[in-house]
């Protein structure tokens, strides 16, 4: 039980400092754990969203503290955010296990491949910056990523952050930070929902603690990590594990039941795909990184340029 609980800490101290220093992936690295230890899907994704109140509050304050929140972006997204993480956490929670756990899987995998295909093919737009981030796009998108969020036990990030991104209107640290901070109304009311769903006797609120006090401990070193880690690099990275893992479920559900050998050889051929994705960001980083002139100065911001060209 203490080793259960060690590892639960160490991968919500693990999932949070990507989550913090990349906007996405606390809820769907640990959902995956939680899937992987024979967690119930509902159970599994109230753990997570519980454990985010907390999380998602220190590491608000932290990314506010330097200067990485766009309040108007965590208002327009983050209200209707709260809105569909509620419908989705009622929605999965009237699920049961045995349909729930590969369907979940089957979204986390979904939402792996995007993060990994967005951040090892696509660079960041950045000609755009500065212009205004209309609101019947903040309110849908936040709309459609609560949802995902609540019934996936993650998304908020890989939905919102990537899209917003991709939009070039809003530096990347300030993406991060304004999806961080309002993943806090989703997080609250994601957990209502499956309070309201499953109750909390189907809930297990020591290992909420553990990946709570993991995860509060790494905000705001993430906070502070985001101006100096490559978003490229550590998308293809965390992209891959979300995959591999994620096939592995639906490998051994009975919705496939693969035999060993097949099993055996998709890890093989993901785990290459992974690694080759992983080099090609670290590679592009480092020739936009090599491409772009350093900024000297009191506004260009510690290792901004490091997040900016990536």
């Amino acid at each position: 039980m203490v080793r259960s609980l060690l590892l639960l800490a160490l991968v919500g101290l693990g999932a949070q400092l990507v989550d913090g220093s990349l906007g996405m992936a606390y809820g769907v690295t640990s959902t995956t754990l939680l899937l992987a230890l024979n967690t119930g899907a509902a159970s599994a994704s109230a753990t997570v969203h519980l454990a985010e109140i907390g999380t998602t509050l220190v590491s608000g304050a932290a990314h506010w503290r330097f200067g990485n929140v766009d309040w108007t972006v965590v208002r327009r997204v983050g209200v209707p955010g709260a809105v569909g993480a509620f419908v989705g956490a009622t929605f999965l929670s009237s699920l049961s296990t045995a349909t729930a756990a590969p369907i979940m899987s089957l979204i986390l995998l979904t939402l792996g491949l995007y993060v990994l295909i967005r951040f090892t093919v696509a660079g960041l737009p950045r000609d755009r910056v500065g212009l205004p981030l209309r609101k019947r796009f903040l309110g849908p998108l936040g709309l459609v990523a609560g949802f995902v969020d609540a019934t996936g036990g993650g998304g908020w990030g890989p939905v919102g952050t990537p899209a917003i991104l991709a939009s070039g209107r809003l530096e990347p640290r300030r993406v991060i930070g304004s999806i961080d901070t309002s993943e806090f109304l989703v997080a609250v009311a994601a957990s209502l929902g499956f309070l309201v769903g499953i109750g909390s006797e189907n809930i297990n609120f020591g290992w909420v603690g553990a990946l709570l006090l993991g995860g509060m401990i790494a905000a705001p070193i993430a906070a502070w990590l985001v101006r100096l880690v490559p978003p490229r690099v550590l998308g293809s990275a965390v992209g891959g594990v979300i995959v591999l893992t994620n096939i592995r479920t639906l490998l051994r559900s009975e919705w496939i039941g693969a035999p060993d050998a097949v099993r055996y050889a998709c890890y093989l051929v993901v785990a290459v795909l992974w690694a080759a994705a992983v080099t090609w960001s670290l590679r592009r980083h480092l020739a936009d990184r090599h491409a772009t002139p350093v900024a000297v100065g009191p506004e260009s911001g510690a290792g901004e340029p490091a997040t900016t060209s990536s």
